[in-house]
Formats: structure tokens, C-alpha cells, sequence
């Protein structure tokens, strides 16, 4: 549910909604409840994953 997940990736609700509208998220709508996959935000969070690099010191 949105509140499970807005928890999960420590996100308000209206962010999730905005991830919803602009696509960065799959999600299911059943009667007024939105439903999420957990492998769609599973790949949601592999996909925006960055790696991490160091500056070097000068």
C-alpha cells in the first residue's frame, strides 16, 4: 500500500504519488486503493541506483 511503501523508501505519500505520475513507479489501482509490486520497487531502486566515487585530493 502506499503507506508500506512511502515507509519503506522513507518518502511522504505525495511524493510516491509524484513518482506514480511521472512514471518512476508501476503501481496497480483496484476501487481507490493503489497497490505496488514488490519487484517493482525492487527494480525501481536497482534502476536509480548510483555508485558512489571519491574526489581526488588535491
Amino acid at each position: 500500500t502506499d503507506k508500506e511503501v512511502s515507509a519503506r523508501l522513507k518518502v511522504s505519500r505525495r511524493t510516491l504519488q509524484d513518482y506514480r505520475n511521472e512514471g518512476r513507479i508501476a503501481y496497480i489501482q483496484l476501487g481507490g486503493k493503489i497497490l505496488y509490486r514488490e519487484s517493482d520497487i525492487e527494480r525501481m531502486l536497482v534502476d536509480s541506483y548510483r555508485t558512489a566515487y571519491r574526489q581526488a585530493a588535491t
